[in-house]
């Protein structure tokens, strides 16, 4: 008897030990994966840390004074755009702290989500589009351009309300008044030459993976532009004329409701600045000057941005 009892012991001791006590209730099923339980919404995702960082697929490369704040603000609207607020300088300024800082930076994302970035100074950084090709040829890359003789004149402006006492634009512009040369050193002028720039992304990435955008478009037709960023981005067009209204005090467009808000959101005071008056003959040789640059900007783009 003893040694049927030592028996039986023996044998349960493996495949007994997952039954429940007397009196207990029994254990759940185990959960199906991929179950009810196991889908959790955008929102519930988020909010437990989920989501993944990966490097932009798509960057506003600029320029200056162009629009790209604006434009980063408006895409931000859209559920499938996750974008880094401050410019990260990453291909210009950043590039020894590696890709793994520079992804470090970007927000977490879900699938079927873009992330994006925008640093404007890209487009005038020699070295930023072999920097950008080697991380992905695939990178889709946004220019917001605006005329050249209007973008230089803002960024003094921007300039001049830093420094107050840097000389006069008409000083900056030229290298010698009298000749009416042009100093191209000026970045304010340098900037816009455009087609210059161009052509050195155009060694790395070909001319239909860059949309070039409209900077008096965006204001004057913000709805219509966005449509086209969003054509570009494999978006579907969720930022539409309901989005926006025009604020007749800055003289341009704003959010009825920003991303995370139901409130109305214009650019803050940095944006949409008075330009100071500027003698009327330096602003016709100025477009004298960039006139056969921009010629050969819309050229290259098929694109006819009108600034003549």
């Amino acid at each position: 008897m003893l040694f049927l009892w030592l028996y039986m012991f023996y044998s349960c001791a493996g495949s007994c030990a997952g039954l429940p006590a007397r009196g207990s209730p029994a254990p759940p099923p185990p959960r199906e994966p991929g179950g009810p339980e196991d889908a959790r919404s955008p929102i519930s995702s988020f909010a437990s840390g989920a989501g993944t960082k990966r490097l932009p697929q798509a960057i506003i490369i600029g320029v200056k004074k162009g629009g790209t704040r604006a434009l980063l603000e408006f895409l931000r609207v859209h559920p499938d755009v996750r974008a880094v607020g401050a410019e990260p300088h990453f291909f210009d300024r950043n590039y020894e702290r590696g890709l793994a800082w520079y992804r470090d930076l970007m927000p977490r994302t879900l699938e079927g989500q873009i992330t994006m970035e925008k640093t404007p100074s890209y487009f005038v950084t020699k070295e930023a589009p072999a920097r950008i090709s080697s991380m992905s040829k695939g990178t889709k890359l946004i220019v917001v351009v605006r005329d050249p003789v209007t973008r230089a004149i803002s960024d003094y402006t921007q300039t001049l309300s830093k420094k107050p006492d840097i000389p006069t634009f008409e000083s900056l512009t030229f290298k010698n008044r009298t000749t009416g040369l042009i100093d191209t050193s000026w970045s304010a002028i340098q900037i816009g030459i455009y087609a210059k720039h161009l052509e050195n992304w155009l060694l790395y990435f070909p001319i239909g993976q860059i949309l070039f955008v409209s900077g008096e478009r965006l204001i004057s037709d913000p709805a219509g532009e966005l449509g086209r960023v969003q054509d570009f981005l494999g978006l579907k067009r969720i930022i539409t004329d309901k989005h926006f209204y025009f604020n007749k005090t800055k003289g341009f467009p704003c959010l009825k409701k920003a991303e995370g808000s139901s409130k109305p959101h214009c650019l803050g005071k940095t944006k949409g600045r008075t330009h100071p008056d500027i003698d009327q003959e330096v602003v016709q040789r100025l477009r004298d000057f960039y006139r056969p640059f921009n010629m050969k900007f819309y050229q290259m783009t098929g694109q006819d941005f009108g600034w003549d």
